[in-house]
């Protein structure tokens, strides 16, 4: 169990590891409600997931270059 404060606000920081283990992260949708004197959260929907690549997502008019195109050739002396 972890503890923290309230701010002035009313605000509170969920701990980082409830927060990865739940899937909680900025513009996460939560609901807070009172059950037996408890407060419980319930998360309730996540924003688009955050991508770790953007490998393809740009297109070039350029020609692709060979696979077997060697840099060190640009190199060499003729």
């Amino acid at each position: 169990m972890e503890t923290t404060s309230v701010t002035s606000k009313g605000q509170v920081t969920i701990p980082l590891k409830i927060r990865q283990e739940l899937g909680i992260r900025k513009g996460s949708k939560v609901t807070f409600s009172l059950v037996d004197g408890l407060i419980q959260l319930v998360v309730k929907e996540n924003p688009k997931p955050v991508l770790n690549s953007g490998f393809g997502m740009l297109k070039s008019k350029r020609k692709a270059v060979p696979v077997d195109f060697d840099v060190a050739s640009l190199l060499a002396k003729p």
